[in-house]
């Protein structure tokens, strides 16, 4: 059966996506076959998996509203071995509306999970959840075992995450018992400023969650990537974000075997 992890923020541009698909070519590399959901409207993690959206006939739009496609009839290849891409268009905006008055809104993407069979096809399956706290990600919340929060260590990032913690808390009491924050990831950080370094202090000493050691900085490589349509571990496999992508994916696996 394969482990779920949405991977969410309501703030936009902490590095979601990056960390989806980094995330996934880090697992890959492992050995584990890993399916990438695409949740956001945006696209942003289909087209950065090697996807060419000129070419997706059928999306996570389609399994999630009143057609009811079932989901391994979504699913594609990637570029990169052993990674798959449920992917999104621009129609997924007009799902989540289309979301809000159906019977069991909240359980959809779940539902589409279990009954296509899609567990016993991966060891993980990475959701990459909007900028937003709406349906789409209730949805992948959830769907998920368990969710790392992306958190920019800057002052504002932080004052974010007490709205996020408390969804999740809710989501956990009244929708998914099985939900855990693995952790926050530190990301676009920059060790020369004072403030970045406070704030990553400062996320350490809230005690609360788990801070992943894993920390993602700035560099060109990472930004790179997407443009290929790989991960940063195929792209630049030496690189210093791909050594950080690598260390991150070794505490997922043993945060899962905990």
């Amino acid at each position: 059966m394969a482990t779920v992890i949405a991977i969410a923020n309501q703030k936009g541009g902490v590095g979601k996506t990056t960390t989806a698909i980094n995330l996934a070519g880090a697992l890959a590399e492992g050995g584990s076959r890993v399916l990438a959901v695409d949740m956001d409207p945006q696209a942003n993690l289909t087209v950065g998996l090697g996807i060419n959206l000129g070419h997706v006939e059928r999306s996570i739009a389609q399994v999630l509203g009143e057609d009811h496609v079932a989901m391994p009839a979504i699913v594609v290849a990637s570029p990169t071995e052993r990674i798959d891409v449920a992917p999104a268009t621009l129609e997924l905006a007009s799902t989540e509306v289309e979301l809000f008055s159906a019977i069991g809104r909240e359980f959809v993407l779940r539902e589409a999970l279990a009954d296509g069979g899609i567990h016993e096809g991966y060891d993980y399956i990475l959701i990459d959840c909007p900028p937003t706290l709406g349906l789409l990600t209730i949805n992948g919340l959830v769907a998920a075992d368990g969710v790392i929060i992306p958190v920019q260590t800057q002052y504002y990032a932080l004052k974010g995450l007490t709205a996020l913690v408390k969804v999740i808390n809710t989501i956990r009491a009244k929708l998914n018992r099985d939900l855990r924050v693995l952790g926050l990831l530190p990301t676009f950080y920059d060790g020369r400023t004072v403030l970045a370094r406070e704030m990553l202090e400062e996320l350490r000493e809230l005690g609360d969650h788990h801070v992943f050691n894993a920390i993602v900085r700035t560099t060109v490589k990472l930004g790179e990537a997407p443009l290929t349509g790989r991960p940063i571990t195929s792209y630049a496999g030496s690189s210093e974000a791909a050594r950080t992508f690598r260390e991150l994916a070794k505490e997922v696996v043993e945060l899962g075997q905990a």
